[in-house]
């Protein structure tokens, strides 16, 4: 919880270190560089969806529930999969909901 708030402060300010700190350096990295450059809100934008999705797929792997779709516009396998490693996921626990 506190290093989400942490991410979230420090995306307000520079939005690429934001991107950086969950994705690395990849597409998603530069993307928000180039958005960033083009405007500050721009980057913003894709900085905080880049975090959502992220932090949603680590949630709903915590309660279980495992969406193996792509989330559009999201290059990096580490936002995909909810910081739960590059382009894996688990086996769904049996009796677990599959969307």
């Amino acid at each position: 919880m506190i290093s989400q708030v942490l991410l979230i402060i420090l995306t307000v300010f520079l939005p690429p270190v934001g991107v950086f700190m969950i994705a690395g350096c990849g597409a998603d990295l530069l993307i928000n560089i180039a958005l960033t450059l083009l405007g500050f809100f721009p980057g913003h934008i894709h900085a905080f969806y880049l975090e959502y999705v992220y932090y949603n797929r680590q949630e709903q792997g915590n309660a279980g529930v495992f969406d193996n779709s792509h989330a559009p516009g999201v290059y990096s396998d580490n936002v995909q999969t909810g910081g739960r490693g590059y382009g894996t996921m688990p086996a769904p626990v049996a009796g677990a909901r599959v969307n």
